[in-house]
């Protein structure tokens, strides 16, 4: 999940521009998306990913853990645009070493934004 504030029906984040139809500016909002759908790519040297425009805008996290579930390696990140965690969920075993770096992609129609709810009163 990423936290954003909606400033002229978009999102701003490290992963690109996101639409907000309908969502008021200045409304925080999460930015939603299934840890299997997040795309890994590697550093390449310090050249960074080999994005594709489908694939959007990449962010770069570092390795906190990776552990194999069996059927799928669940790899959490730290991201460097702002220290929030992301996990990803990739198919059969994957165990990079902690504090590699790694880019990260979402696809924006994987993506779901919501607004943030305000705390019930009690």
């Amino acid at each position: 999940m990423l936290k954003g504030t909606v400033r002229g029906a978009t999102t701003e984040t490290p992963f690109g521009s996101f639409f907000a139809p309908g969502v008021p500016d200045g409304t925080e909002v999460e930015i939603v998306i299934r840890p299997q759908h997040l795309k890994i790519d590697f550093d390449r040297g310090g050249k960074g990913p080999a994005p594709t425009p489908e694939h959007g805008v990449p962010a770069l996290g570092r390795v906190r853990r990776a552990r194999y579930l069996g059927r799928e390696s669940l790899v959490e990140f730290d991201m460097e645009f702002d220290g929030s965690r992301l996990q990803a969920v990739i198919p059969g075993v994957f165990l990079p070493e902690e504090g590699k770096p790694l880019w990260l992609m979402m696809r924006r129609d994987r993506c779901h934004v919501f607004p943030v709810a305000a705390p019930l009163a009690r």
